[in-house]
């Protein structure tokens, strides 16, 4: 099944004139056509098309290449689609350390900003995605987004938002608690 994008009232992507289709599929089987120009910018398109070769592939040539993305789902391809259309218009900011700003939007530009301005599943499955798709501006930006959220937090509220457990027994936690200050006392 090819996905309408606007059945997905997702926003309205800018034509661009491809040399052949890319389709990329979705975790549900949902195919995206995604201008060559645009799937490109995934590291993992470039390494399935073999290379980073144009003249491989002319304008006449009516090629269709499926590329299956079993670990993206398919609101987030529609984001990642929608994060690289715009990163081909308007390149990001590179994100440099250390970071000047704890805010995203004084990093890199409001569209971006506004971008990761999701809930945090739909951010750590962007992060994820992102990162088998091999698209490292937008991980960066994701990462960005994610070391934003959990800057300040404490031990307990990290574990909460990554559910991660705590598997320290009440004496192994103090013990560590107390090395840990042993350690920061002597420094």
């Amino acid at each position: 099944m090819t996905a309408n994008m606007n059945s997905l009232n997702l926003p309205t992507f800018i034509k661009i004139k491809h040399i052949f289709n890319i389709f990329q599929v979705s975790k549900e089987g949902d195919t995206f056509d995604v201008p060559i120009e645009i799937a490109k910018l995934s590291n993992l398109v470039v390494t399935t098309l073999g290379g980073d070769d144009d003249d491989a592939h002319d304008d006449d040539d009516e090629e269709a290449i499926e590329i299956p993305l079993p670990n993206v789902r398919t609101q987030v391809l529609a984001k990642v689609i929608e994060y690289c259309t715009h990163f081909s218009q308007e390149p990001m900011t590179p994100i440099t350390t250390p970071l000047k700003s704890t805010r995203i939007e004084e990093i890199v530009q409001e569209w971006y900003a506004d971008f990761v301005d999701v809930d945090q599943i739909m951010l750590f499955e962007l992060v994820t995605a992102a990162n088998f798709m091999d698209i490292k501006a937008l991980l960066d930006l994701t990462c960005l987004a994610v070391s934003v959220l959990i800057k300040g937090k404490s031990a307990e509220e990290i574990r909460r938002i990554f559910n991660i457990s705590n598997n320290f027994s009440g004496e192994e936690d103090e013990l560590r608690n107390n090395t840990e200050m042993t350690a920061a006392g002597s420094s």
